[in-house]
């Protein structure tokens, strides 16, 4: 969250700039009055205390005196200031909560180098990588593929679950293993730790990462529990070192986990809902860093590198895209995001024998974010330079690395062939122990 000071301090300036996600953030005009009647309290109830330690030592002497009737009225003052500091503590308390509950639901202030927009037709793309595939005959889309080969299950997986789950199968569930395996090995030999997280998480993980309160209609919750099933590896792992305080020295960390992702996408429509493209459940590697604040945003570039460095290995074609103010994320203050060329997504004519592409439509296949200490101070996650050092939050980012899933439909649309076999990656033929998916 927000720091509560800061807030007060810079106010309509941090109202400005909170605006700009195309939202009214004008609430926080109370926080000044809020935080006012907070510190009064604390001042009154020091004075009562200050007031009932001088009643104390004075009923002391008044009774080393034998003055019993002066004593005795002293007592009973006492015990309307004890009732009065409990009144004014549940008072102050409720206003923490309030206040707390504000800031909660405050997202983290866009960075100064987002363009500033309503939605995402306002963001900036920063580069193109890799040339769109042209192909001699019409490209399908992924999920006309696999019906064909009986690759996905989609009916069945409806049956024993709902809409939006799949079964792969056969070598496409290999496909899936394979791209997951690539990912990590990479991830690692440039010097992330790998990790199985939790799939289930509680309410405080889910708070501290920022999908609480805000987002909980997108969230599973279990019964019985306390739990959450995980929308992205990103919740375990930035709640790995909550309410601890690391050394400088110690920092940046840098994880990579491999694990399932549960999402409801309430509101969640159109093209999108065919294919594996948005399910309830998918698989994703996540890449999560804790850094020093001043390291934040360099961080950001080399964390968004990795990312795209697992789609050129890959070789298919992606863009860099900043997202403006009205379209990143509620944690984030500032995003990149990754969107892979998906032939599916867009038109083709024909032109001597080959199938050119006429439109420009890429699709989101990782967010790589700067978090600042947005997420820390949620999860009171801190470090000291020194041991003389105060304590100050790290910096967060994560992004991922990528969604195997899109990936998969990815490399099936822009690998297929005219006789709907599908070439391998070459980076991905070690795991397949094939070149072709027949």
């Amino acid at each position: 969250m927000l720091d509560t000071k800061y807030v007060i301090d810079n106010l309509e300036e941090v109202i400005k700039r909170l605006n700009t996600r195309n939202d009214d953030y004008s609430y926080l005009r109370e926080l000044p009055a809020l935080d006012q009647k907070r510190r009064d309290i604390i001042v009154k109830v020091d004075k009562i205390k200050m007031d009932r330690n001088n009643f104390s030592k004075e009923i002391g002497k008044l009774k080393a005196q034998k003055k019993e009737e002066e004593a005795n009225k002293l007592l009973q003052e006492m015990a309307f200031s004890k009732e009065e500091i409990a009144k004014l503590d549940a008072e102050k308390v409720e206003i923490e909560n309030q206040i707390h509950e504000m800031m909660l639901k405050t997202p983290n202030l866009p960075d100064a180098s987002l363009p500033i927009g309503i939605d995402d037709t306002y963001n900036r793309v920063e580069k193109y990588v890799g040339e769109k595939k042209t192909f001699p005959f019409k490209p399908k889309a992924h999920w006309d593929l696999m019906n064909k080969t009986g690759a996905f299950d989609f009916d069945r997986a409806a049956k024993v679950s709902g809409t939006r789950f799949t079964f792969y199968l056969g070598t496409y569930a290999r496909l899936e293993r394979a791209l997951a395996s690539f990912m990590l090995d990479t991830h690692v030999k440039a010097g992330y730790l790998e990790v199985l997280p939790p799939y289930m998480v509680n309410t405080a993980s889910l708070t501290g990462s920022g999908q609480l309160p805000k987002f909980a209609d997108q969230a599973y919750n279990t019964t019985p529990g306390d739990f959450w099933m995980i929308p992205t590896a990103e919740v375990p792992v930035t709640n790995y070192y909550r309410d601890e305080i690391l050394s400088a020295d110690d920092l940046p960390k840098w994880f990579a986990a491999y694990s399932s992702c549960f999402r409801a996408e309430a509101g969640a429509a159109g093209r999108d809902t065919r294919g594996i493209i948005r399910q309830h459940q998918f698989q994703k590697v996540e890449l999560v860093k804790y850094c020093l604040p001043e390291k934040s945003f360099e961080e950001l570039e080399s964390l968004t590198e990795e990312a795209e460095k697992i789609l050129e290995l890959l070789k298919l074609p992606y863009r860099r895209v900043c997202l403006s103010t009205g379209d990143v994320g509620f944690s984030s203050a500032k995003t990149y995001d990754l969107e892979v060329w998906m032939p599916s997504y867009n038109d083709y004519e024909e032109k001597d024998g080959l199938f050119v592409p006429t439109t420009n439509v890429y699709k989101e296949i990782s967010s790589c974010s700067n978090d600042t200490d947005y997420q820390a101070r949620r999860m009171n996650i801190r470090f000291k330079r020194n041991k003389d050092s105060k304590t100050e939050y790290v910096h967060m980012l994560n992004g991922s690395g990528l969604a195997v899933g899109r990936t998969v439909a990815a490399v099936l649309e822009n690998y297929q062939n005219e006789d709907g076999s599908i070439t391998v990656p070459e980076v991905l033929r070690p795991y397949m122990g094939t070149d072709i998916i027949k």
